[in-house]
């Protein structure tokens, strides 16, 4: 389910009129589902997914014969939190709804979510809150409290292809490099650079929270400080890193994914054995998969200047309840079974695009045995992090900071100076 927001979401601002409207439906009246046995749910997805969301509530419905579900879909990410906000405002929500993670602060904030930390808590719940692996609530969780949980992740992972690694006579293989603590940025950029000199792509990166966050924690940088306040322009980590990040861009061994043209884009140029390293998640097996190159891919963990692993980038989708719901007993039971380690397995075995967000579920993603280091997108979520909350909170404050990334990997500014413009965005648009 987070492939179509990794993908999507640094395109999309609802912006100004997102807090207006989300405000407006915080003071209206109570929800708009009044059939006291049907919980209606919404989300967004593939055909695919859509028909395995339906199987989930059939099988829901058999074991709750007291419970009627009734799925909402939205085909385009695009066009989901529009049709969400009029819902919310007219009072015609659906009682349970997916969030996209660039969206759950502003919907936190609005206050038209229930508070779910007592009922994660409660007997009735298959969900405890230490469930979870703590990094992916990001902007979901105020406090001690928890207005959303995120329905499953997606690492972005490093996908490598042996095919264009041999082409530019690497002989040395990233994982292998990673099991043994030998995968520094040393050589990863060394590795680039012979990739670079083939005539082919280094690596590929969409530009979005997760790629300018992860570069910059792999490599010693700290953004922000304990209190949410941006401290990336003063940090000589972050600077250096960042600057490491601009030149590669600029230079040609790096490519932002988002700029290749229809017809050539990133997906295509990976199969085709053009790029060596591409950043995306689980989901990408399906595009390996269905070009019958599966055999040429691998993934491992972002480098880092002593070979060890470092917290990168998890990106998330989160399951929220109404807070005017009149059905808060059935929505959450719902809710809960959801979320659960059984349910996330129902949801992901044979062929899921995701990474569970909980305890439990693991071997949906080893099931295949496929990629071979498959074992890297847990170790990679369990200590991974979302998009921070002071940026998530703020209405397209994650997309305007990656407007300013690319004009650094554009070559039109310097890291510090970049860096500089993000603090100053930051100040301006939150109380950080």
């Amino acid at each position: 389910m987070t492939s179509l927001v990794s993908k999507t979401r640094k395109l999309l601002a609802i912006g100004a009129a997102t807090a207006l409207a989300l405000t407006m439906a915080a003071c209206s009246g109570s929800g708009g589902n009044s059939d006291p046995n049907t919980v209606v749910w919404s989300t967004w997805g593939t055909p695919e997914e859509l028909t395995r969301y339906e199987d989930f509530n059939k099988d829901f419905m058999k074991r709750h014969p007291d419970i009627k579900v009734k799925l909402q879909p939205v085909a385009s990410y695009g066009d989901y939190h529009s049709k969400l906000l009029a819902q919310l405002t007219s009072n015609t929500a659906p009682d349970v709804f997916y969030i996209g993670d660039d969206k759950i602060g502003q919907f936190v904030d609005a206050k038209v979510l229930m508070p779910l930390t007592k009922l994660m808590d409660s007997d009735a719940s298959q969900t405890k809150p230490d469930d979870f692996f703590p990094g992916l609530f990001g902007a979901a969780k105020t406090g001690d409290e928890i207005y959303a949980a995120p329905n499953d992740s997606n690492p972005d992972v490093l996908w490598y292809d042996k095919t264009a690694l041999a082409a530019a006579g690497i002989t040395d293989d990233p994982a292998a490099l990673a099991e043994a603590g030998e995968w520094t940025t040393g050589k990863y950029l060394d590795m680039n650079a012979k990739l670079k000199a083939a005539g082919l792509t280094g690596s590929m990166f969409w530009n979005y929270w997760a790629t300018h966050y992860s570069w910059i924690s792999a490599q010693g940088g700290t953004v922000f400080d304990d209190s949410g306040a941006f401290i990336g322009n003063t940090d000589t980590a972050t600077v250096d890193a960042t600057e490491t990040l601009g030149k590669k861009f600029q230079d040609g061994t790096f490519v932002v994914a988002d700029t290749l043209p229809e017809g050539a884009g990133a997906d295509s140029l990976f199969v085709s054995h053009k790029a060596g390293f591409f950043s995306q998640g689980r989901y990408t097996i399906g595009t390996v998969k269905s070009a019958g190159e599966e055999a040429s891919y691998d993934i491992v963990r972002w480098p880092t200047p002593d070979g060890a692993a470092a917290p990168t980038g998890v990106a998330t989708s989160y399951l929220a309840i109404n807070a005017k719901t009149k059905k808060t007993d059935a929505a959450f039971t719902f809710w809960t079974e959801f979320l659960s380690a059984e349910g996330q397995t129902f949801r992901l075995q044979g062929g899921g695009n995701a990474v569970p967000s909980i305890k439990g579920a693991d071997d949906v993603v080893l099931e295949d045995n496929y990629p071979a280091h498959a074992q890297t997108f847990l170790d990679m979520r369990d200590i991974g992090f979302e998009d921070h909350p002071t940026i998530a909170a703020v209405p397209g404050l994650s997309t305007d900071i990656s407007d300013l990334m690319m004009k650094l990997y554009q070559g039109k500014g310097d890291a510090q100076s970049t860096l500089d413009a993000v603090a100053d965005l930051i100040a301006a648009k939150s109380s950080k």
